[in-house]
Protein backbone atom coordinates (compact mmCIF):
# COMPACT_ATOMS: atom_id res chain seq x y z
CA UNK A 1 0.00 0.00 0.00
CA UNK A 2 1.60 3.33 -1.12
CA UNK A 3 2.43 6.04 1.31
CA UNK A 4 0.58 9.54 1.04
CA UNK A 5 1.93 12.43 2.33
CA UNK A 6 0.45 15.68 4.29
CA UNK A 7 1.06 18.79 4.87
CA UNK A 8 0.09 20.88 7.94
CA UNK A 9 0.63 24.50 7.95
CA UNK A 10 -0.72 25.47 11.42
CA UNK A 11 -0.77 29.56 11.90
CA UNK A 12 -1.94 30.79 15.41
CA UNK A 13 -2.23 29.33 18.81
CA UNK A 14 -1.17 26.88 20.88
CA UNK A 15 -5.10 25.02 20.59
CA UNK A 16 -4.21 24.59 16.75
CA UNK A 17 -1.11 23.07 17.25
CA UNK A 18 -2.39 20.77 19.32
CA UNK A 19 -5.33 20.00 16.78
CA UNK A 20 -2.85 19.77 13.73
CA UNK A 21 -1.33 17.01 16.25
CA UNK A 22 -5.19 15.17 16.14
CA UNK A 23 -5.80 16.01 12.40
CA UNK A 24 -2.34 14.16 11.61
CA UNK A 25 -2.89 10.92 13.89
CA UNK A 26 -6.62 10.48 12.93
CA UNK A 27 -5.28 10.47 9.06
CA UNK A 28 -2.82 7.39 9.65
CA UNK A 29 -5.38 4.83 9.08
CA UNK A 30 -5.54 6.42 5.09
CA UNK A 31 -2.03 6.04 5.36
CA UNK A 32 -1.17 9.70 5.46
CA UNK A 33 2.33 10.14 7.21
CA UNK A 34 3.24 13.92 7.62
CA UNK A 35 5.87 15.94 5.53
CA UNK A 36 7.47 18.89 5.83
CA UNK A 37 8.27 19.15 1.59
CA UNK A 38 5.34 21.17 0.12
CA UNK A 39 6.07 19.86 -2.97
CA UNK A 40 5.91 16.14 -1.92
CA UNK A 41 2.27 16.32 -0.17
CA UNK A 42 -0.90 15.00 -1.67
CA UNK A 43 -3.08 16.46 0.92
CA UNK A 44 -2.15 19.77 1.88
CA UNK A 45 -4.37 21.34 5.14
CA UNK A 46 -4.13 24.70 6.54
CA UNK A 47 -5.07 25.34 10.26
CA UNK A 48 -5.85 28.52 10.70
CA UNK A 49 -6.49 31.38 13.27
CA UNK A 50 -9.22 34.23 13.33
CA UNK A 51 -7.96 35.72 16.72
CA UNK A 52 -6.34 38.36 14.98
CA UNK A 53 -6.79 40.07 11.64
CA UNK A 54 -2.97 39.50 10.90
CA UNK A 55 -3.27 35.63 12.11
CA UNK A 56 -6.06 35.48 9.01
CA UNK A 57 -4.31 37.21 6.53
CA UNK A 58 -1.44 34.52 6.63
CA UNK A 59 -4.36 32.12 5.35
CA UNK A 60 -4.95 33.80 2.28
CA UNK A 61 -1.25 34.83 1.50
CA UNK A 62 -0.32 30.99 2.02
CA UNK A 63 -3.17 29.47 -0.08
CA UNK A 64 -2.03 32.01 -3.05
CA UNK A 65 1.19 30.25 -2.95
CA UNK A 66 -0.71 26.80 -3.75
CA UNK A 67 -2.38 27.85 -6.96
CA UNK A 68 0.70 26.79 -9.30
CA UNK A 69 1.26 23.95 -7.14
CA UNK A 70 -2.41 22.69 -7.65
CA UNK A 71 -2.44 23.62 -11.75
CA UNK A 72 0.84 21.05 -11.74
CA UNK A 73 -0.84 18.23 -9.06
CA UNK A 74 -4.42 18.25 -10.05
CA UNK A 75 -5.00 15.59 -7.79
CA UNK A 76 -3.73 17.41 -4.67
CA UNK A 77 -6.17 18.11 -2.42
CA UNK A 78 -6.19 21.29 0.06
CA UNK A 79 -8.00 21.98 2.85
CA UNK A 80 -8.55 24.76 5.17
CA UNK A 81 -9.52 24.31 8.81
CA UNK A 82 -9.85 25.64 11.89
CA UNK A 83 -11.05 29.03 13.09
CA UNK A 84 -11.77 31.13 10.06
CA UNK A 85 -12.87 27.95 8.25
CA UNK A 86 -15.51 28.10 10.99
CA UNK A 87 -16.07 31.16 10.26
CA UNK A 88 -15.96 31.91 6.86
CA UNK A 89 -17.63 28.38 5.94
CA UNK A 90 -18.77 28.00 2.19
CA UNK A 91 -17.08 31.52 1.37
CA UNK A 92 -13.72 30.10 1.23
CA UNK A 93 -14.78 27.82 -1.94
CA UNK A 94 -15.94 30.56 -3.55
CA UNK A 95 -12.89 32.82 -2.80
CA UNK A 96 -10.37 30.02 -3.50
CA UNK A 97 -11.87 27.82 -5.84
CA UNK A 98 -9.06 25.29 -5.86
CA UNK A 99 -9.52 24.46 -2.25
CA UNK A 100 -10.95 21.13 -2.09
CA UNK A 101 -12.29 20.98 1.59
CA UNK A 102 -13.00 23.45 4.32
CA UNK A 103 -14.49 22.00 7.74
CA UNK A 104 -14.45 23.85 11.12
CA UNK A 105 -13.17 23.52 14.51
CA UNK A 106 -15.21 20.56 15.71
CA UNK A 107 -14.85 18.34 12.78
CA UNK A 108 -11.73 16.63 13.27
CA UNK A 109 -12.96 13.69 13.81
CA UNK A 110 -14.89 13.04 11.01
CA UNK A 111 -12.12 14.36 8.61
CA UNK A 112 -11.11 10.46 7.61
CA UNK A 113 -14.60 10.08 6.07
CA UNK A 114 -14.45 13.39 4.04
CA UNK A 115 -10.79 12.89 2.73
CA UNK A 116 -12.36 9.45 1.32
CA UNK A 117 -15.17 10.93 -0.56
CA UNK A 118 -13.01 13.93 -1.90
CA UNK A 119 -10.82 11.12 -2.86
CA UNK A 120 -13.06 8.96 -4.39
CA UNK A 121 -16.01 11.57 -5.82
CA UNK A 122 -13.25 14.41 -6.43
CA UNK A 123 -16.05 16.86 -4.78
CA UNK A 124 -15.59 19.87 -2.65
CA UNK A 125 -16.76 19.66 0.66
CA UNK A 126 -17.97 22.16 3.46
CA UNK A 127 -18.43 20.79 7.24
CA UNK A 128 -18.55 23.34 9.65
CA UNK A 129 -21.00 21.73 11.61
CA UNK A 130 -21.17 22.67 15.92
CA UNK A 131 -22.29 19.47 17.72
CA UNK A 132 -21.34 21.40 21.45
CA UNK A 133 -19.64 17.85 22.34
CA UNK A 134 -16.15 17.14 22.41
CA UNK A 135 -15.52 14.10 19.73
CA UNK A 136 -13.00 11.73 21.96
CA UNK A 137 -10.47 10.09 19.63
CA UNK A 138 -8.49 6.94 20.16
CA UNK A 139 -5.45 7.40 21.96
CA UNK A 140 -2.12 5.43 22.07
CA UNK A 141 1.24 5.48 22.32
CA UNK A 142 2.74 7.92 19.88
CA UNK A 143 5.69 7.56 17.83
CA UNK A 144 4.83 10.46 15.86
CA UNK A 145 5.93 12.90 18.69
CA UNK A 146 9.62 12.27 17.22
CA UNK A 147 11.57 12.64 20.65
CA UNK A 148 9.78 16.01 21.07
CA UNK A 149 9.60 15.89 25.07
CA UNK A 150 6.89 18.90 25.45
CA UNK A 151 3.48 17.98 24.19
CA UNK A 152 0.23 20.32 24.52
CA UNK A 153 -2.65 18.61 25.66
CA UNK A 154 -6.38 20.24 25.31
CA UNK A 155 -8.78 19.53 28.40
CA UNK A 156 -11.68 21.96 27.46
CA UNK A 157 -12.71 23.70 23.94
CA UNK A 158 -14.85 27.10 23.79
CA UNK A 159 -15.35 29.31 26.11
CA UNK A 160 -18.90 31.00 27.60
CA UNK A 161 -17.04 34.41 28.52
CA UNK A 162 -18.00 36.55 25.37
CA UNK A 163 -15.31 39.30 25.51
CA UNK A 164 -16.45 41.74 23.56
CA UNK A 165 -13.00 41.94 21.35
CA UNK A 166 -12.93 38.21 21.05
CA UNK A 167 -14.53 35.47 18.34
CA UNK A 168 -13.82 32.40 20.23
CA UNK A 169 -17.55 31.47 21.28
CA UNK A 170 -18.52 31.67 17.63
CA UNK A 171 -15.87 29.92 16.18
CA UNK A 172 -15.28 26.95 18.73
CA UNK A 173 -18.53 27.30 20.70
CA UNK A 174 -19.67 27.19 24.13
CA UNK A 175 -17.30 25.81 26.77
CA UNK A 176 -17.01 21.93 27.20
CA UNK A 177 -14.78 20.55 29.64
CA UNK A 178 -12.99 17.09 28.66
CA UNK A 179 -13.33 13.76 31.10
CA UNK A 180 -10.25 14.42 33.49
CA UNK A 181 -10.10 9.92 33.29
CA UNK A 182 -9.46 10.49 29.51
CA UNK A 183 -7.00 13.53 29.97
CA UNK A 184 -5.11 11.51 32.73
CA UNK A 185 -4.88 8.56 29.82
CA UNK A 186 -4.24 10.76 27.21
CA UNK A 187 -0.82 11.94 28.89
CA UNK A 188 -0.11 8.69 30.12
CA UNK A 189 0.17 7.44 26.44
CA UNK A 190 1.90 10.97 25.39
CA UNK A 191 4.48 10.13 28.40
CA UNK A 192 4.76 6.45 27.26
CA UNK A 193 5.55 7.87 23.25
CA UNK A 194 8.58 10.18 25.39
CA UNK A 195 7.21 13.66 26.69
CA UNK A 196 7.72 14.70 29.48
CA UNK A 197 6.24 17.84 29.77
CA UNK A 198 3.00 18.92 29.02
CA UNK A 199 0.72 21.97 28.84
CA UNK A 200 -2.64 22.26 29.49
CA UNK A 201 -4.91 24.03 27.50
CA UNK A 202 -7.89 25.78 27.74
CA UNK A 203 -9.55 29.48 26.86
CA UNK A 204 -10.08 29.62 30.61
CA UNK A 205 -8.84 26.48 32.34
CA UNK A 206 -9.63 27.78 35.94
CA UNK A 207 -13.59 27.65 35.19
CA UNK A 208 -12.97 23.64 33.88
CA UNK A 209 -15.05 21.04 34.71
CA UNK A 210 -17.86 23.60 36.79
CA UNK A 211 -20.79 23.05 34.14
CA UNK A 212 -20.16 19.11 33.68
CA UNK A 213 -19.75 18.76 37.71
CA UNK A 214 -16.65 17.31 37.09
CA UNK A 215 -13.63 17.64 39.27
CA UNK A 216 -12.09 21.51 39.77
CA UNK A 217 -9.24 22.67 37.89
CA UNK A 218 -6.26 22.33 40.81
CA UNK A 219 -7.68 18.79 41.63
CA UNK A 220 -6.81 17.74 37.50
CA UNK A 221 -3.88 19.17 37.97
CA UNK A 222 -3.31 16.82 41.37
CA UNK A 223 -4.86 13.89 39.38
CA UNK A 224 -1.59 14.44 36.36
CA UNK A 225 0.70 14.98 38.77
CA UNK A 226 0.38 11.89 39.88
CA UNK A 227 1.75 10.45 36.58
CA UNK A 228 4.68 8.51 36.66
CA UNK A 229 7.55 9.93 34.18
CA UNK A 230 5.88 13.38 33.81
CA UNK A 231 8.37 15.93 34.55
CA UNK A 232 6.72 19.06 34.22
CA UNK A 233 2.99 20.47 34.08
CA UNK A 234 2.06 23.91 32.57
CA UNK A 235 -0.90 25.42 31.52
CA UNK A 236 -2.74 28.30 30.01
CA UNK A 237 -4.96 30.18 29.80
CA UNK A 238 -5.88 31.15 33.12
CA UNK A 239 -8.73 33.71 33.20
CA UNK A 240 -8.31 36.20 36.12
CA UNK A 241 -11.86 36.56 37.34
CA UNK A 242 -11.62 32.83 38.19
CA UNK A 243 -8.60 32.49 39.39
CA UNK A 244 -8.57 30.51 42.81
CA UNK A 245 -6.84 30.48 45.72
CA UNK A 246 -6.53 26.49 45.26
CA UNK A 247 -5.15 27.48 42.21
CA UNK A 248 -2.55 29.53 44.30
CA UNK A 249 -1.92 27.06 46.62
CA UNK A 250 -1.33 24.37 43.74
CA UNK A 251 1.56 26.27 42.39
CA UNK A 252 3.27 25.79 46.06
CA UNK A 253 1.73 21.97 46.97
CA UNK A 254 2.71 20.34 43.76
CA UNK A 255 6.26 19.59 42.55
CA UNK A 256 5.81 19.07 38.67
CA UNK A 257 3.38 22.15 38.50
CA UNK A 258 5.98 24.93 36.86
CA UNK A 259 6.58 28.68 38.58
CA UNK A 260 4.81 30.46 35.68
CA UNK A 261 1.28 31.65 35.15
CA UNK A 262 0.29 33.68 32.34
CA UNK A 263 -2.76 35.97 33.39
CA UNK A 264 -3.76 38.03 30.46
CA UNK A 265 -4.91 41.53 31.93
CA UNK A 266 -5.76 43.03 28.36
CA UNK A 267 -5.82 46.46 30.07
CA UNK A 268 -5.18 48.94 33.45
CA UNK A 269 -8.58 50.93 32.55
CA UNK A 270 -11.38 49.99 34.53
CA UNK A 271 -13.47 51.79 31.89
CA UNK A 272 -11.85 49.88 28.72
CA UNK A 273 -11.92 46.29 30.94
CA UNK A 274 -15.71 47.14 31.61
CA UNK A 275 -16.22 47.98 27.68
CA UNK A 276 -14.08 44.52 26.94
CA UNK A 277 -16.26 42.54 29.41
CA UNK A 278 -13.25 41.50 31.26
CA UNK A 279 -15.56 40.54 34.88
CA UNK A 280 -13.15 41.62 37.15
CA UNK A 281 -11.86 45.18 38.06
CA UNK A 282 -7.75 46.61 37.75
CA UNK A 283 -8.12 46.31 41.62
CA UNK A 284 -9.14 43.03 41.65
CA UNK A 285 -6.27 42.09 39.31
CA UNK A 286 -3.89 43.99 41.43
CA UNK A 287 -5.15 42.04 44.98
CA UNK A 288 -4.84 38.50 43.27
CA UNK A 289 -1.63 38.67 42.02
CA UNK A 290 -0.43 40.30 45.03
CA UNK A 291 -2.48 36.99 46.92
CA UNK A 292 -0.36 34.84 44.53
CA UNK A 293 2.90 35.97 45.29
CA UNK A 294 2.67 36.40 48.67
CA UNK A 295 1.92 32.79 48.13
CA UNK A 296 4.81 31.93 45.34
CA UNK A 297 7.41 34.91 45.61
CA UNK A 298 9.39 33.48 43.00
CA UNK A 299 6.36 32.48 40.39
CA UNK A 300 6.95 34.41 36.59
CA UNK A 301 4.03 35.94 35.46
CA UNK A 302 3.62 36.92 32.03
CA UNK A 303 0.28 38.38 30.64
CA UNK A 304 -1.58 40.11 27.47
CA UNK A 305 -2.16 43.79 26.32
CA UNK A 306 -4.32 45.15 24.01
CA UNK A 307 -3.43 48.40 22.96
CA UNK A 308 -5.96 50.96 21.36
CA UNK A 309 -9.70 49.41 21.73
CA UNK A 310 -12.21 51.25 20.68
CA UNK A 311 -12.68 54.10 23.18
CA UNK A 312 -9.27 53.75 25.06
CA UNK A 313 -8.34 57.62 25.72
CA UNK A 314 -4.65 58.59 26.42
CA UNK A 315 -5.64 58.51 30.28
CA UNK A 316 -6.78 54.96 29.96
CA UNK A 317 -3.66 53.87 27.91
CA UNK A 318 -1.37 55.74 30.65
CA UNK A 319 -3.31 53.01 33.42
CA UNK A 320 -2.26 50.36 31.29
CA UNK A 321 1.27 50.85 31.71
CA UNK A 322 1.27 52.01 35.05
CA UNK A 323 -0.62 48.58 35.62
CA UNK A 324 2.99 47.10 33.69
CA UNK A 325 5.01 49.21 36.11
CA UNK A 326 3.20 47.93 38.96
CA UNK A 327 3.51 44.03 38.30
CA UNK A 328 6.76 44.01 36.66
CA UNK A 329 5.92 41.06 34.10
CA UNK A 330 8.26 39.00 33.04
CA UNK A 331 7.12 38.96 29.32
CA UNK A 332 4.07 40.46 27.79
CA UNK A 333 2.10 39.50 24.39
CA UNK A 334 1.22 42.62 23.30
CA UNK A 335 -1.15 43.49 20.08
CA UNK A 336 -2.82 46.18 18.07
CA UNK A 337 -6.90 45.83 18.31
CA UNK A 338 -8.59 44.70 15.31
CA UNK A 339 -11.87 44.30 14.72
CA UNK A 340 -12.95 40.42 14.02
CA UNK A 341 -16.02 39.87 12.28
CA UNK A 342 -19.05 38.97 14.69
CA UNK A 343 -17.25 40.29 18.01
CA UNK A 344 -19.61 42.95 19.46
CA UNK A 345 -16.91 45.48 19.59
CA UNK A 346 -16.20 45.74 15.88
CA UNK A 347 -19.50 47.54 16.33
CA UNK A 348 -17.66 49.96 18.70
CA UNK A 349 -17.75 53.84 17.66
CA UNK A 350 -14.61 55.86 18.67
CA UNK A 351 -11.81 53.58 16.71
CA UNK A 352 -8.41 54.89 17.32
CA UNK A 353 -5.92 55.44 13.83
CA UNK A 354 -3.62 53.02 13.11
CA UNK A 355 -0.81 55.18 13.64
CA UNK A 356 -2.02 56.38 17.37
CA UNK A 357 -2.34 52.06 17.97
CA UNK A 358 1.12 51.37 16.62
CA UNK A 359 2.89 54.01 18.53
CA UNK A 360 1.17 52.83 21.94
CA UNK A 361 1.94 49.36 21.07
CA UNK A 362 5.56 50.49 20.81
CA UNK A 363 5.59 52.33 24.24
CA UNK A 364 4.18 48.81 25.60
CA UNK A 365 7.29 47.04 24.00
CA UNK A 366 9.27 49.41 25.65
CA UNK A 367 8.67 49.46 28.77
CA UNK A 368 8.20 45.51 29.08
CA UNK A 369 11.92 45.13 27.40
CA UNK A 370 13.25 47.13 30.28
CA UNK A 371 11.66 44.42 33.17
CA UNK A 372 12.56 41.25 30.91
CA UNK A 373 15.99 42.62 30.77
CA UNK A 374 16.20 43.33 34.27
CA UNK A 375 14.49 40.24 35.62
CA UNK A 376 16.86 38.18 32.86
CA UNK A 377 20.21 40.00 34.14
CA UNK A 378 18.95 38.33 37.28
CA UNK A 379 19.17 35.41 36.81
CA UNK A 380 23.10 35.66 35.98
CA UNK A 381 25.15 33.87 38.31
CA UNK A 382 21.55 31.23 39.56
CA UNK A 383 21.52 27.89 38.57
CA UNK A 384 18.45 26.82 37.34
CA UNK A 385 17.40 23.29 36.78
CA UNK A 386 15.82 23.14 33.06
CA UNK A 387 14.47 19.98 30.88
CA UNK A 388 16.31 19.68 27.89
CA UNK A 389 14.25 20.32 24.77
CA UNK A 390 17.04 19.10 22.05
CA UNK A 391 19.03 20.81 19.94
CA UNK A 392 19.24 25.10 19.87
CA UNK A 393 17.90 26.34 16.28
CA UNK A 394 21.79 27.93 16.41
CA UNK A 395 23.54 25.34 16.71
CA UNK A 396 26.31 23.66 14.87
CA UNK A 397 27.67 20.21 14.86
CA UNK A 398 30.84 18.74 13.87
CA UNK A 399 31.38 14.97 13.75
CA UNK A 400 34.82 13.73 13.59
CA UNK A 401 34.89 9.90 14.47
CA UNK A 402 32.17 10.12 16.93
CA UNK A 403 33.97 13.28 18.90
CA UNK A 404 31.36 16.84 19.06
CA UNK A 405 32.33 20.12 19.55
CA UNK A 406 29.85 23.47 19.44
CA UNK A 407 26.81 21.13 20.30
CA UNK A 408 24.49 23.84 21.55
CA UNK A 409 21.42 22.56 23.42
CA UNK A 410 18.31 24.17 24.46
CA UNK A 411 16.09 23.79 27.31
CA UNK A 412 13.26 26.59 29.56
CA UNK A 413 13.31 26.91 33.20
CA UNK A 414 10.21 26.62 35.41
CA UNK A 415 9.34 29.90 35.33
CA UNK A 416 9.54 29.31 30.95
CA UNK A 417 12.44 31.49 30.27
CA UNK A 418 14.70 29.98 27.22
CA UNK A 419 17.73 28.37 28.37
CA UNK A 420 20.84 27.60 25.84
CA UNK A 421 24.57 26.08 26.64
CA UNK A 422 27.37 24.25 25.00
CA UNK A 423 27.53 20.69 26.81
CA UNK A 424 29.97 21.30 29.80
CA UNK A 425 32.42 23.46 30.93
CA UNK A 426 34.24 23.76 27.59
CA UNK A 427 32.69 20.60 26.13
CA UNK A 428 32.01 17.50 26.33
CA UNK A 429 30.71 14.12 24.57
CA UNK A 430 27.28 14.29 22.61
CA UNK A 431 25.74 11.20 24.69
CA UNK A 432 26.52 12.90 27.87
CA UNK A 433 23.39 14.96 27.55
CA UNK A 434 19.95 13.81 26.60
CA UNK A 435 16.34 15.01 25.58
CA UNK A 436 14.10 14.70 28.34
CA UNK A 437 17.26 14.99 31.17
CA UNK A 438 16.91 17.34 33.91
CA UNK A 439 19.70 19.18 34.05
CA UNK A 440 21.01 22.19 36.24
CA UNK A 441 22.62 24.56 34.75
CA UNK A 442 24.77 27.72 36.00
CA UNK A 443 23.30 30.82 34.06
CA UNK A 444 26.28 32.82 32.85
CA UNK A 445 24.86 35.74 30.72
CA UNK A 446 21.80 37.08 30.01
CA UNK A 447 20.14 38.45 26.79
CA UNK A 448 16.85 40.06 26.01
CA UNK A 449 14.74 36.95 24.85
CA UNK A 450 17.00 33.95 26.75
CA UNK A 451 20.03 33.36 29.17
CA UNK A 452 23.31 31.11 27.79
CA UNK A 453 24.66 29.06 31.06
CA UNK A 454 26.89 26.18 31.54
CA UNK A 455 25.55 22.72 32.64
CA UNK A 456 26.70 21.92 36.10
CA UNK A 457 27.96 18.45 37.44
CA UNK A 458 28.26 17.26 33.97
CA UNK A 459 31.38 15.53 32.89
CA UNK A 460 33.68 17.66 30.60
CA UNK A 461 36.65 16.94 27.91
CA UNK A 462 39.39 18.34 26.42
CA UNK A 463 37.88 18.79 23.25
CA UNK A 464 38.78 22.04 22.75
CA UNK A 465 37.71 25.52 24.50
CA UNK A 466 35.03 27.80 24.22
CA UNK A 467 35.42 31.63 25.20
CA UNK A 468 32.43 34.28 25.37
CA UNK A 469 32.37 34.62 21.74
CA UNK A 470 30.30 31.58 22.31
CA UNK A 471 27.22 33.24 23.41
CA UNK A 472 24.34 33.15 21.11
CA UNK A 473 20.94 35.15 22.33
Amino acid sequence: MNTKYLYINTIGCQMNVYDSEQIAKVLKPLRYRKTSFLEMANLIIVNTCTIREKAEQKVFSFLGRLAGLKRKKPDLIIGVGGCVAQQEGGKILERVPYVDLVFGTNAIGRLPVIIERIETKKCRVVDVEMSGQIEELDFGADESHDGKVASFVTIMQGCDNYCTYCVVPYVRGRETSRDPEIIVNEIRCLVESGVREVTLLGQNVNSYGKKEGLCTFPELLALINEIDGLLRIRFTTSHPKDLSEDLMLAFKDLDKLCNHIHLPVQSGSNKILKRMNRKYTRGLYLEKVDKLLNICPDIAITSDIIVGFPGETRDDFEETLDLIKKVEYDSLFAFKYSDRPNATAARFPDKISEQEKKERLQQVLDLQDHFTTRKNKEQEGSTQLILVEGFSKKQSVIDIQNRYQDVQWTGRTSTNKIVNFIQGDDTVFCNEIATGQMLNVEIVKAFPHSLWGKPVGVEPTSLGLRGEESYVA
